[in-house]
């Protein structure tokens, strides 16, 4: 699992993420260098990439992400994206990307109002992001997904300018886990730097560890190629 690339990823870890290790790892299988960042740093240590993995930073209380929001190295990642570093948000991740306005709309409890955790099949619906562009547009992936603050809401006003705008970057297949609007499972920016999901794509990179797949049981990877695109991204920049 030595890096390959020379690519830096940044793995960000505030008190209560649960994720980091998992994230960590995935960049290693995709072949960059996985670096620690701590939420109280100042300092992105010259990454090339950031990853904002998942869990209850703070404990989820107030709003989940809402106080990891104002953890001083998010300045400097807010900051970073403004320039165009790409930065993937996952489950708590995503729910941060919402509260420092880095992606539009905001993320509030599952409908049923109860945790869920189960292989979710989504419909790749963008392909030109930092962080999709190995994958091919309306493909089916199977990704874990695990919440109880998963539903991502938005005026009607905003949902249509992310359609129009291409920037759904994925879909809940097979129904609708959470209820979020018009079953969107994951967005990105206009400029393709910055995505935010819910379900964990770290935790569908190795075989054997995976979600079940045709390949056999827990043999599923779809979500490799969400690190080895950034790679890739970075490599072409």
């Amino acid at each position: 699992m030595a890096a390959a690339t020379g690519a830096r990823i940044g793995v960000v870890t505030f008190p209560g993420t649960l994720d980091d290790r998992d994230a960590a790892r995935a960049v290693r299988l995709a072949g960059a260098e996985a670096v620690a960042l701590w939420h109280a740093d100042d300092d992105l240590q010259g990454v090339d990439a950031v990853v904002l993995p998942g869990g209850f930073s703070y404990g989820d209380y107030l709003r989940a992400g809402a106080i990891a929001r104002f953890a001083p190295l998010m300045d400097k990642i807010v900051d970073a994206a403004h320039g165009g570093l790409p930065v993937l948000g996952i489950c708590n991740g995503f729910q941060l990307l919402t509260e420092s306005h880095l992606l539009p709309g905001s993320m509030i409890k599952n409908n049923h109002l109860h945790f869920i955790c189960r292989e979710q099949v989504l419909s790749v619906e963008n392909t030109s992001t930092a962080w999709t562009n190995e994958y091919t547009a309306g493909e089916r992936i199977t990704i874990p997904l695990k919440n109880q603050d998963g539903q991502y809401v938005a005026d009607e006003r905003t949902l249509d300018e992310l359609e129009g705008e291409g920037r759904v970057a994925f879909r809940y297949e097979g129904g609708n886990p959470n209820g979020s609007r018009r079953g969107i499972a994951g967005i990105t920016n206009a400029r393709g730097n910055v995505v935010g999901l819910m379900p964990h794509p770290e935790h569908a990179v190795e075989a054997g560890f995976g979600p079940d797949s045709e390949r056999g049981a827990k043999a599923g990877t779809d979500g490799l190629r969400f690190f080895t695109s950034v790679i890739a991204s970075l490599v072409q920049a």
